[in-house]
């Protein structure tokens, strides 16, 4: 039979187990929670990424009327919207790239 002595040592023993292995089980699952929310943010990334490809895709297609209709612009602005783009565009040499990309 167990004395009162014998379980106090088992409470101990048991407390200071738990205690030990508590430090690595929480070191784990905070990596594992900074692990899922890094690739939660990879993946927020390349789906804004490609949306901004669509959308690049879509304004470099574009002609200047087009782009400019799409603006909401009252006509006598709208025609000034067009002279500017096409001749933003000429200036370019029509590459699609900016001064600043080339």
């Amino acid at each position: 039979m167990l004395g009162l002595l014998d379980w106090a040592k088992i409470g101990s023993g048991l407390a200071l187990g738990v205690l030990l292995a508590s430090g690595p089980v929480y070191l784990y699952g905070k990596a594992t929670g900074r692990q899922r929310a890094v690739a939660a943010a990879l993946e927020s990334s390349v789906k804004i990424l490609r949306k901004k490809g669509e959308i690049d895709a879509q304004v470099s297609s574009a002609d200047a009327a087009d782009l400019c209709s799409s603006y909401g612009l009252p006509d006598d602005e709208e025609r000034e919207c067009v002279r500017r783009v096409r001749s933003a565009s000429a200036e370019t040499g029509n590459d699609g790239l900016h001064s600043s990309e080339r």
